[in-house]
């Protein structure tokens, strides 16, 4: 069992696929540059003989873009069934991109061979290995990719087998058996993958779909049974239920496994990459993720609290700082005081679980809590409270006056916003107009105090929730909650009334003063999660 795991990436190729999903050719170059970084092995950064864009990446990638520790990986397919290789439009486009490394799929599955590809069983075995030879001829490495190699393996072993033993005697420089359905056990990958790794004398590869829930499970599986290499995605992101998510696997691979996988050094960035590849694919991050999530390593419960603040062994299994996270403590009633002590640290070392103070802000917490306010997952907020209890929150501005029109939606700029803010005495009165009552009063809040704070150009709104907390119908009470973002820094805050606007208004208003807090102190004392 090798303790060096090669890495291969196929978040611009595979993860590409799933739904939802499109990158930009400005998109994969800023991934691209990100796995570097991160320092995986290979890049499957697309097929140039399946779309334009992907073809203009590779030439760009020829002159533009220098890697230190990635190799960047062309992907496209066997030959066509009675076609020679040397022929094939698509392997010639492999053959010339510019890629140093280039992976092929073919069958594996005689299923497959006959009810998709309907070719005879021999000529599927000419197609692996005469592509295969094409490419090694045109100097590149090569990997075969197995597709439904374990679902073949099961149906009928020697022929799968014997397409591996096609693409060996091609030249291929690494086997990758593909669980292309994701409906594979892990005993039954483990039982195939020995067999593989026993009879091929060449590194072999793992690529596991998520179908079955297994994917990180099954490559585990296939490392412990002796493969050399594993493929997944940032984030899973892949068609249908997804595949391999690198940002469990690796994690688990090198802090529990003691494989090396990554840059030394580099599982450090682990987080922040989920983070940029949630924000570069447009899709929420799921902050309940193992390891990168938001709420990996957030403790809410009081009993969970106290025994974190004695020994933090006690409710987290690795320290949050070796992936790039960062561990939270959740104020809220189910909490304590324990937890808010937690977050006073550094905000008032000098305050005790038993002081006034900490049981007057406690109480006033608890207060807001009952009338709908939730803070466990707005700290920006919390924080603001916290020091405007201890008499040390810093007024940057005062809104003096504001209101919104909103009229019949005839065009995406259907609501007005007027507002009146004052800074050091200084009065400044701004309107906006937005899609919708709330968007115009952020862009008008945010417009009328740029002219005093131009950071705020930098800041937007990365989520808005709005919830009914009590009352009926229409006339509810309701929260308000935004996260927010300056493209490096993540906060959150909260607003709660009967009155929607001003629920808005209240969250809104919080963000920009939290944001301004933490230029002010450099973020280096706020609670905001940092790596988008």
């Amino acid at each position: 069992m090798a303790d060096r795991v090669l890495v291969l990436d196929t978040t611009l190729r595979d993860g590409a696929q799933a739904e939802g999903v499109s990158f930009s050719l400005e998109d994969k170059i800023k991934l691209i540059r990100a796995l570097d970084e991160l320092g995986v092995d290979y890049i499957e950064a697309g097929n140039p003989a399946s779309n334009p864009k992907d073809e203009e990446l590779f030439q760009f990638a020829r002159h533009g873009l220098r890697l230190k520790n990635a190799c960047l990986t062309a992907f496209g397919s066997t030959c066509r069934v009675g076609a020679r290789a040397a022929e094939d439009v698509g392997l010639q486009k492999l053959a010339g991109c510019g890629a140093r490394a280039v992976s092929i799929f073919g069958k594996s599955s005689l299923f497959h061979v006959k009810e998709v590809l309907r070719a005879p069983a021999e000529e599927n075995l000419r197609l692996i290995e005469e592509s295969v030879g094409f490419l090694k001829a045109a100097g590149l490495q090569v990997l075969f990719d197995a597709e439904h190699f374990y679902d073949g393996y099961r149906e009928d072993p020697e022929y799968a087998m014997e397409s591996l033993a096609a693409a060996r005697r091609g030249g291929a420089d690494i086997l990758v058996l593909c669980d292309t359905n994701g409906g594979t056990l892990p005993h039954e990958l483990g039982e195939a993958t020995r067999r593989v790794v026993e009879a091929m004398d060449c590194p072999v590869g793992v690529h596991c779909h998520n179908d079955a829930g297994l994917a990180v499970a099954l490559s585990m599986e296939g490392v412990l049974s002796g493969a050399d290499m594993v493929q997944g995605t940032i984030n899973g992101y892949g068609e249908r239920c997804g595949n391999a998510n690198l940002c469990t696997l690796l994690p688990n691979l090198c802090l529990k496994m003691g494989k090396e996988a990554l840059a030394p050094g580099a599982m450090a960035r682990m987080a922040p990459t989920a983070r940029l590849t949630s924000e570069i694919a447009n899709l929420s991050m799921d902050e309940h993720s193992p390891y990168v999530g938001n709420s990996a390593f957030a403790h809410k419960g009081g009993m969970h609290i106290d025994g974190m603040l004695k020994n933090r062994r006690s409710f987290e299994h690795i320290s949050p700082e070796q992936v790039g996270n960062k561990r939270r403590f959740l104020v809220s009633e189910m909490a304590g005081r324990g937890a808010l002590i937690s977050r006073l640290g550094a905000l008032a070392p000098e305050l005790s679980k038993g002081s006034k103070q900490t049981v007057r802000i406690m109480e006033h917490i608890k207060e807001l809590e009952a009338k709908g306010y939730a803070f466990e997952a707005a700290g920006g907020s919390l924080e603001l409270l916290v020091l405007g209890a201890l008499g040390r929150r810093p007024r940057f501005f005062e809104v003096l006056d504001f209101h919104v029109v909103s009229r019949k939606p005839e065009d995406d700029k259907n609501a007005q916003a007027y507002v009146k803010v004052a800074v050091d005495g200084r009065i400044e009165i701004t309107a906006d107009e937005g899609d919708g009552p709330v968007n115009a009063l952020d862009l008008a809040l945010r417009k009328a105090l740029r002219v005093f704070y131009p950071c705020l150009n930098m800041m937007r709104l990365k989520d808005f929730k709005v919830r009914v907390v009590s009352g009926a119908g229409t006339a509810s009470v309701v929260r308000v909650h935004i996260d927010s973002t300056d493209g490096v820094h993540l906060w959150s805050t909260v607003g709660v009334s009967s009155n929607v606007i001003e629920a808005s208004f209240i969250a809104l208003s919080d963000s920009i003063e939290y944001m301004l807090l933490g230029e002010s102190r450099g973020w280096a004392e706020t609670g905001a999660q940092n790596g988008l």
